[in-house]
């Protein structure tokens, strides 16, 4: 656990926030030179803002009463860590079908872009998570456990005790850069066939995800048998195979698709 990057007096850089920047900046650069546009820096700005203030109010809405109706003012305090991947994810594809619709730019393509960079700016964000403590996995005496230390998220948890969790924070991120792999691959032989690459990642992340749930050991809203995470990533999954459909239907190509 390293949280604090930088912290000379006057500069104060929390990792987490630095990870969060290196990944937009990373992502931002790959679409921009993967597509040869570079009218898309206001979309690409939007939905940076959204994904963080999406990610940031799933958060604070799950965790309310533990951490935040107490000291409300703790809510803008993004940089000390505390977003859920999918609140972001939600309203930044509402404001990319927003995007879409006003400048009438074929919404498969576009996305099966955006797709195939995502992964690797969201495996820093998980890298942040490890350096902050938080998205921690289960108890576990594994050779690959580690041991957040006094102040951490897990030790606050554990009742203000120093336990060996999983380390989920690096297997995610791990996970997701084997993801982007496949989907930079993917998107270069596509062939003309919008909405593979989305739908590829929608159903992968699903997948990851829905495991990676089972080694988490913070605390998880649950919705019946599964947490609230699982259950949006059933619904990913189905809305990527539906792109996978599209994508494979005979005779939709990219000019025609979208």
């Amino acid at each position: 656990m390293y949280p604090d990057l930088i912290d000379i007096g006057f500069l104060h850089l929390k990792t987490y926030g630095a990870c969060m920047a290196v990944g937009f900046l990373l992502c931002w650069t790959l679409v921009e030179r993967l597509s040869g546009r570079k009218d898309l820096s206001n979309m690409l700005l939007s939905l940076m803002v959204a994904g963080v203030v999406g990610s940031r109010a799933a958060y604070v809405i799950e965790h309310w009463k533990a951490e935040f109706a107490a000291d409300p003012a703790r809510i803008i305090r993004v940089d000390q860590g505390g977003l859920m991947f999918y609140g972001g994810f939600i309203l930044a594809l509402a404001v990319f079908f927003g995007w879409c619709l006003v400048r009438r730019e074929k919404v498969l393509a576009l996305a099966d872009l955006l797709a195939a960079v995502v992964p690797l700016g969201h495996a820093f964000g998980r890298i942040g998570c490890f350096f902050y403590g938080c998205c921690y996995g289960r108890d576990s005496d594994a050779w690959c456990a580690v041991t957040f230390p006094a102040g951490s998220p897990s030790w606050y948890e554990h009742g203000q005790r120093m336990v060996s969790v999983l380390p989920t924070q690096l297997f995610e991120a791990a996970a997701l850069l084997i993801l982007f792999c496949a989907l930079m691959a993917l998107w270069r032989k596509r062939g003309g066939r919008n909405g593979l690459v989305v739908g590829a990642y929608m159903v992968g992340y699903a997948v990851i995800r829905f495991g990676m749930e089972y080694l988490r050991g913070d605390p998880r809203a649950a919705v019946g048998p599964f947490s609230i995470s699982q259950t949006i990533s059933l619904g990913l999954a189905a809305l990527g195979v539906s792109c996978l459909v599209a994508g494979f239907r005979p005779g939709r190509s990219g000019a025609r698709q979208c």
